[in-house]
Order: C-alpha cells, then structure tokens, then sequence
C-alpha cells in the first residue's frame, strides 16, 4: 500500500520509520500499524505490537474477532518446512486466519465454518510450494543438501511477473495473495 515502509522500495529506513518503533499494521494489508487507525487507538499503549522479522507479522491473534458469531479453532499445526534456526515453520489456526483475513482488510463475506477449509487449501498450497522449492533447490545438491525457509513476507498487493502475464493474457485472475521466500541455502539466503 502507498506510504507503507515494508512496501517500499527504498533501502535506508526513513528517520522515525515505523518498523524500527513497535508500532501496531493497518486493515489496508500493511503490515505496520500506523498512530491513530482505529486498531492502533484500541491497542494498549503499555504493549505495542510487535512484528515478527521472519514473517513481518504481528503477534499471533487467537482471540475472538469484534461481531465474530462462532467460535474457532485455536489449534496450529506443524508444517514439514524446516525454519532457518531448527524445527518446522507452524501454519495459523483457524482464528489466527480469521483474524488476518479482517485485519488485511479482506473479510468481507468470510463465515466462519468455512475456516477449517480455508485453512487446510492455505497449508496444502504452502506444502507443495515448498516441494517446487525442493526441485529448483535439487540443481544445487552439491551446495546444500538440506535447504530451508528462512523468512517470507506477504506482497499482496505487487503482482509477479508470472501472474502479470496470465492476467493479461485473460488466462487467470488476480491472485488472492503473494509471498516472498527467503531460502537458506546453507548459509547462501536465496
């Protein structure tokens, strides 16, 4: 989004940037909350949000949402993709994506029995992205034979290249969402 610093081409952090103060994200898909939004003015002053460098996400949410009319799962569930610093990354619960769904600004119409759906498509989808990653990191066997997830970061609103030319092409969509990963290839980030 315009003005956004995660989205922002610009190498250096501005003075007072707000990814370098724990400073709350914006509906708008912004990942930094900006002073006086109507989240950051229900935010505790005594706590600011967080956001995580692995995956520019705030802390995770598992309470209800405001107006949510059934309650969700709050259990996560381990992915195989292994982390940078040991272990595997873990996918959100139903309430976490919930919560990201109305905080990104798009949870218009989202009911909350389609959740556990949701949430499984979100895990698969991940799953066999990571085993395409798999295959292009095989050409480098020799180099690494155990490459990881180190970061990734959502870029819903930039299109990739591929999705460009399909769009114009008539022959897809504009995509749901986007995610960067950073691949750790043995100490190479890739």
């Amino acid at each position: 989004p315009s003005g956004c610093p995660v989205h922002t081409a610009s190498p250096a952090a501005p003075s007072g940037c707000p990814m370098h103060a724990a400073s709350p994200a914006t509906p708008s898909g912004c990942p930094v909350m900006r002073p006086g939004s109507a989240r950051a003015a229900s935010a505790s002053a005594a706590e600011p949000e967080v956001i995580n460098a692995d995956n520019m996400m705030p802390a995770p949410n598992q309470q209800p949402a405001e107006g949510q009319t059934a309650p969700l799962s709050t259990q996560r569930v381990d992915s195989t993709i292994p982390r940078g610093d040991g272990g595997t990354w873990s996918y959100p619960s139903e309430q976490m994506f919930f919560n990201s769904l109305l905080r990104k600004g798009k949870g218009e119409g989202v009911r909350e029995e389609t959740m556990a759906s949701v949430v499984a498509i979100h895990n698969n989808m991940n799953e066999r992205g990571w085993k395409q990653v798999l295959e292009w990191e095989a050409l480098h066997f020799d180099e690494c034979k155990t490459p990881k997830l180190l970061r990734f970061v959502g870029r819903p609103d930039d299109l990739s290249p591929k999705a460009r030319a399909k769009m114009a092409l008539g022959l897809r969509s504009r995509p749901f969402d986007r995610h960067d990963w950073t691949v750790d290839r043995c100490g190479t980030e890739v």
